[in-house]
């Protein structure tokens, strides 16, 4: 008989901006991480021991977030050296995948309490750091794709392009974004989920910037366009800029799951319950659509439709995503993303999956909702999507 696994708790960090000078630009990633390990217990009372396994998502693993890092952190954080710990790449939607798996080992009984956590500094680990200078793809896939991959900027463009959203219209959606983040700061929203971090002050969100308007995003030129790509694209007017786009962030985020039996036995109350997830792979050229079908099939899953959704969290990697998915899927725009997403909140690669949980939870709590869905666009071509219910 499958077993329910419940979140328990969901924390993460202030954003910061990923730049060096940013507000967590002076934090080792993995100190970073184990600060949020040692929250997440202390709220909890946990005793870590009790903890059977940490995974953890992290996008760019090399250098300083090398070495598994989740283990390192768990090390760093003072848990019992019995506490395991792994580290997994399923790019953006790393952390996400974390809390999959953690839900579907204690819904199949391997394990009662894991943490599913993630972690990016890009202030100190850029983007793209790992491939170190290397082709990360080898000549099969260059023969698969003899015109080449391009970049998630790109891939964004073409999603613009293909939908038919103008420069306009994505700026909207960017606005939309940081006066959401920004109300919900201001209104104590996310004063339940962000937890202080050792050595800082702040506990801001450094990247919601509350006077962005449509007109000042206007004057930003476009962020990926060079000679050799607008040839290849002729198509493209090239309207992706970094105002209607995810910023660097550094950042840190976790989720305490149980089966409910280990819950009840602790003592501790569950916030929600895992109900369906999915995954799925897509055009690794558009990349960034497999948000569409991943909705489907986990809603499907679920045996829900989108009538029973009271909110949705979908990454906001590019203003173009959530827009193409809206118009695919028909959602009630208003349920999406209510309280901003990473076009103003950051997206802190290997840990957004488990910050839209955190956020996905404390909205449904707010506003007494039942369901909520999260979907994580994905490099490569792949696309996670979570339902979850609150208790």
């Amino acid at each position: 008989m499958t077993r329910e696994a419940v979140i328990v708790d969901v924390i993460r960090t202030p954003v910061g901006r990923g730049k060096p000078g940013g507000q967590l630009s002076g934090i080792h990633p993995v100190d970073l991480l184990a600060g949020v390990l040692n929250a997440l217990v202390d709220r909890n009372d946990l005793d870590p021991g009790l903890v059977d396994d940490v995974i953890g998502g992290c996008v760019s693993q090399v250098g300083e977030q090398s070495y598994n890092i989740v283990r390192n952190a768990v090390l760093a954080a003072g848990f019992p050296e019995t506490v395991p710990g792994t580290t997994i790449d399923r790019q953006c939607g790393s952390s996400q995948q974390a809390a999959t798996f953690a839900a579907q080992a204690i819904m199949a009984g391997q394990a009662d309490i894991v943490v599913a956590c993630g972690v990016e500094s890009m202030s100190r680990v850029p983007l793209g750091s790992s491939a170190a200078g290397a082709d990360p793809y080898g000549s099969r896939v260059r023969e698969r794709y003899p015109e080449g991959l391009v970049n998630q900027g790109v891939s964004a463009e073409l999603i613009a392009e293909k939908w038919g959203f103008s420069r306009e219209q994505l700026d909207e959606f960017a606005a939309r974004s940081h006066a959401l983040a920004a109300a919900a700061g201001e209104s104590g929203a996310f004063a339940t989920e962000v937890v202080p971090v050792p050595g800082v002050d702040a506990l801001v969100d450094e990247t919601v910037r509350p006077a962005t308007t449509v007109d000042s995003l206007a004057g930003l030129n476009p962020a990926f366009r060079t000679d050799r790509l607008a040839e290849r694209f002729p198509e493209l007017d090239w309207r992706i800029t970094p105002g209607n786009s995810s910023p660097l962030t550094d950042g840190a985020s976790a989720a305490l799951i149980m089966s409910a039996e280990a819950a009840e036995r602790l003592g501790l109350a569950p916030r929600a319950r895992f109900r369906a997830f999915s995954v799925v792979g897509s055009d690794p050229l558009y990349m960034l659509t497999g948000v569409i079908p991943a909705t489907a099939k986990v809603l499907d899953r679920a045996g829900l439709t989108h009538d029973d959704i009271d909110a949705y969290e979908v990454n906001e990697a590019f203003a173009s995503v959530p827009l193409a998915w809206l118009a695919d899927t028909g959602a009630d725009a208003a349920k999406l993303n209510p309280r901003g997403g990473a076009i103003a909140l950051g997206h802190a690669l290997g840990s957004s999956g488990t910050r839209l949980l955190t956020t996905l939870v404390n909205q449904l709590e707010a506003t007494g909702g039942r369901y909520g869905l999260q979907t994580m666009c994905e490099g490569g071509g792949m696309a996670n999507a979570t339902v979850i219910e609150r208790v």
